[in-house]
């Protein structure tokens, strides 16, 4: 009987590093390339930047994972463009110990320092006193390399956790989220921003670049992704699911009839 094999976790990076890949970026790279952002003159989203950086006053610590750099349709180079430069920090790896930075963990000592992540335990931005200048810190990777990047740093997991609650659809479409109220970290930081600040306009100003990207790459070529979550519950999911996937599903065909009978 065969052994299967188990891809280590550098070689699913690898893999889903591969798999991300703009091809029509690779078709077009001889063209002339825009100095700011990097992408063909014909598929630049700069004039689509807002014409001054928007003032916030909260500060953002993007960690992020290394292989999101190598990646051809990132959002935080826009969100890096659309905020003052003093209120956006990326800061790339796996793992943060204090030893190699210092100035982060002081950050991450900050009793007005949150960590927007979903859990049982995260409290509703919206619900946070709007009379304070806070740290915001977004783990930017796939989702299963955020969540290596939570685990792998326990300092992440002694941080007040907030969450969105809101029914804002992402306009990422060129890339599969896992459920339908999954957003970019661009979305996420601009959606945190305007509830944090009473911004009603950051978080339109903030996606218009994205909403240019995404236009871009669809009139090109690129398909439209479904979450998973849309596709597994249309029948559209081709791989196996797992157990805990299964349970979850059953629980909320259950919660929907319970609602439905009401």
């Amino acid at each position: 009987m065969a052994t299967a094999v188990v891809p280590s976790e550098n070689e699913l990076d690898a893999i889903e590093l591969f798999a991300s890949l703009d091809v029509f970026d690779n078709q077009i790279c001889k063209r002339s390339l825009c100095t700011k952002c990097k992408r063909p003159l014909t598929v630049c989203w700069c004039p689509y930047l807002p014409r001054e950086r928007l003032a916030i006053c909260t500060k953002l610590y993007i960690l992020q994972h290394p292989f999101e750099e190598s990646r051809c349709l990132r959002t935080v180079p826009i969100l890096q463009n659309c905020v003052a430069e003093d209120k956006c920090h990326v800061i790339r790896g796996k793992r943060f110990p204090q030893s190699k930075y210092p100035e982060l963990m002081s950050v991450l000592e900050s009793p007005n320092t949150l960590l927007l992540y979903p859990g049982d335990d995260a409290v509703d931005i919206s619900e946070l006193p709007v009379d304070i200048t806070y740290n915001l810190v977004l783990l930017d990777g796939t989702w299963a390399q955020a969540k290596g990047i939570y685990t792998q740093n326990p300092v992440l997991k002694n941080l007040k956790k907030v969450q969105l609650q809101t029914d804002i659809k992402s306009k990422y479409v060129i890339r599969t989220q896992p459920c339908d109220s999954a957003l970019s970290t661009l979305e996420a930081a601009a959606a945190a921003i305007s509830i944090l600040e009473g911004r009603d306009d950051a978080y339109e100003v903030v996606t218009h670049p994205l909403q240019a990207l995404c236009d871009f790459q669809l009139q090109h070529g690129a398909a439209e992704h479904q979450s998973r979550e849309f596709k597994i519950e249309n029948g559209l999911w081709k791989k196996p699911l797992r157990r805990s996937v299964q349970r979850r599903l059953a629980e909320k065909r259950a919660q929907e009839q319970m609602k439905s009978s009401t």
